[in-house]
């Protein structure tokens, strides 16, 4: 797993954030909890959040500059249908050595060129929720300009958030989205449906809900610290002739949950590549 940088010298400057959203805010925090300068960065927002207004002015970042200027990398986080209208403003944040790391759902390197294209070394990302409390998980994939330094600057802007899995081939966001871009929601839903189950069994809701909750929580933070593949985790826990094998009996049987999350990935990745553009 990668992490915040050690050297916050490893960050690009100045550093531009456009688009101040949940991610952008959170990939922000990360950057100034990771030793980054306040006075490098720059946000530009023209709708932000009170929280992070309060931020910018606490930290004393430059917020909503009039005039823009050329960036050592700019990090699109705005909102994808919005690329369009903002295209002319961001221009004035882009040089000939300025990293373009772009975080919108669905806009291909190709895309972005065509909107941006004074924009030469560009990385594109696909973060997901967990991003917000630094246990996120990136997939991340360059232009051919995106060289040694540009990698390793765009790696430790985002490492900040948690893992960062660099793609060979752009073709596999799609794919990254479907797994870990949309992969908490899968989550979360276990856990609904696991609490919904304790109640059928007879459990009072609000306990089974904290049950369930703690259950998923708890399987997650120890499939974060053993470094055994999830399914020699899952065989530990399984007696067999036990009451978790014969829960994992209907889980696992033809159509159930393995064919399910199959069939899940599928759609949630033919529909990212519906949305690209």
């Amino acid at each position: 797993m990668t992490r915040a940088p050690d050297d916050p010298t490893a960050f690009p400057t100045p550093l531009v954030l456009a688009g101040a959203g949940k991610m952008g805010a959170a990939l922000l925090r990360g950057w100034l909890a990771g030793g980054l300068d306040p006075a490098a960065v720059t946000v530009v927002d023209p709708q932000p959040s009170a929280e992070i207004a309060t931020l910018c002015a606490e930290r004393a970042l430059r917020f909503n500059p009039e005039a823009a200027v050329p960036a050592g990398a700019l990090v699109l986080g705005i909102k994808p249908q919005v690329l369009d209208a903002a295209a002319s403003a961001l221009a004035g944040w882009i040089g000939p050595d300025t990293l373009v790391v772009s975080i919108l759902a669905g806009k291909t390197i190709a895309d972005l060129k065509r909107r941006l294209p004074t924009a030469r070394a560009v990385v594109r990302a696909m973060p997901n929720l967990p991003a917000s409390i630094g246990r996120g998980a990136t997939g991340a994939v360059g232009s051919p300009e995106v060289g040694p330094q540009a990698r390793a600057g765009a790696e430790a802007l985002l490492a900040c958030s948690g893992l960062v899995a660099w793609l060979g081939d752009e073709a596999l966001i799609d794919a990254v989205t479907a797994v870990s871009g949309s992969g908490p929601a899968y989550v979360f839903l276990l856990a609904e449906a696991l609490a919904a189950a304790g109640v059928a069994a007879g459990l009072p809701p609000d306990l089974s809900a904290q049950l369930a909750r703690a259950t998923v929580a708890g399987a997650g933070a120890l499939l974060d610290a053993d470094a055994r593949e999830a399914g020699q985790l899952r065989r530990d826990v399984t007696s067999p002739g036990g009451t978790t094998a014969a829960a994992l009996a209907v889980l696992m049987r033809e159509g159930a949950l393995p064919d399910l999350m199959r069939e899940a990935v599928e759609a949630a990745r033919r529909r990212a590549g519906e949305l690209s553009g």
